[in-house]
């Protein structure tokens, strides 16, 4: 698994769906589309994965469990809406539904990367810059690397730790923690939270239409959004729900749920038009986690130009406090 996921990973990600939906909606079995793929991959990295699951659909094994033998190359929220897919026979509207999805995501870190760059540029120079009379006046090149790595490798241990305690592998207790942390964080806490009710809605309304019942639908949503808190909530609800009581108090009572998901799916679960409402609900949340992401990619190069304005104003200021203290002195030493 990459450290970092770049907008070309998705956009491969979201090809490969886009040509298992194709191919699967021009009437080709299921095992020779991934055939098909696994002869011309959209990355050579899919070859293997493919291979395995090509295998194992020839050998009679459902889409599910070949799924299932590519370990960890097909993520939890992947794996529940495909399994829901290949129960309702809808298996095609799913790739249609994740190549969508990849393609959003694609676009959405290409923007933010574009936003980032000339920021990060500008960091850099400012680092390599700013201490630059000191390397001048006393010619000291360990002075000048000290100043400048001391700011940069902060940076770039920062940015590999949070990739790595990101990555999928981590253990349930890590990531139940990791979203404790970033669930504080203003604009990226709450854009995580829609996009995890986001997941959660999608997955629900897969599944109830691939004739899960409402007991395991709700278990495997929960664990497909990704999020451990979420998940031990809805394990909570399970004693409930087998007794035929209805989901949607327990999700009026519950405060990871905003007022706006409560009342939707109270509304479709009273009126019959659930279906419905998981979908407004999968489409306003991911609008909202969107909308959120983007505004935190306008403000970041905004936050990097005022550290750096306000470290140019506080070396501006060394010098002239240094240049008036060496003047003082010297007007001292006159008699």
């Amino acid at each position: 698994m990459s450290w970092f996921v770049t907008p070309r990973q998705l956009a491969r990600r979201a090809e490969f769906y886009q040509q298992l939906g194709q191919l699967t909606t021009a009437g080709i079995s299921l095992p020779q589309a991934c055939g098909m793929l696994r002869d011309s991959p959209p990355d050579s990295t899919y070859r293997a994965p493919l291979t395995r699951i090509h295998s194992h659909l020839q050998s009679g094994a459902s889409f599910h469990d070949a799924l299932l033998q590519t370990g960890r190359w097909i993520p939890a929220y992947e794996a529940a809406l495909l399994q829901a897919g290949e129960r309702s026979g809808r298996l095609p509207e799913c790739f249609k539904l994740l190549a969508d999805h990849y393609r959003q995501r694609s676009e959405m870190l290409r923007q933010i990367a574009g936003d980032l760059a000339y920021p990060f540029f500008l960091l850099h120079a400012a680092v390599f810059i700013l201490p630059l009379p000191g390397l001048v006046l006393k010619g000291s090149v360990p002075v000048y690397l000290f100043q400048t790595l001391s700011i940069l490798l902060p940076i770039y241990v920062g940015a590999f730790a949070l990739a790595s305690a990101m990555r999928g592998e981590r253990s349930r207790l890590w990531r139940a923690r990791l979203e404790q942390v970033l669930g504080r964080v203003p604009v990226l806490g709450a854009a995580r939270r829609a996009l995890t009710l986001a997941r959660l809605a999608t997955a629900l309304h897969a599944l109830l239409n691939a004739g899960v019942t409402i007991v395991e639908a709700w278990g495997i949503a929960a664990r497909a959004s990704g999020s451990p808190a979420l998940e031990d909530t809805v394990a909570s609800w399970k004693s409930h729900l087998e007794a035929g009581n209805p989901p949607g108090p327990l999700v009026a009572a519950s405060p990871l749920f905003p007022e706006i998901f409560a009342n939707l799916y109270q509304t479709g679960e009273v009126s019959g038009t659930l279906d419905e409402s998981l979908l407004k609900l999968r489409a306003y949340f991911e609008e909202e986690g969107t909308r959120k992401l983007h505004l935190l990619a306008q403000w970041m190069p905004r936050l990097v130009y005022y550290l750096i304005a306000g470290a140019i104003a506080w070396k501006v200021l060394q010098f002239w406090i240094g240049y008036y203290g060496q003047l003082g002195d010297a007007l001292k030493m006159i008699p």
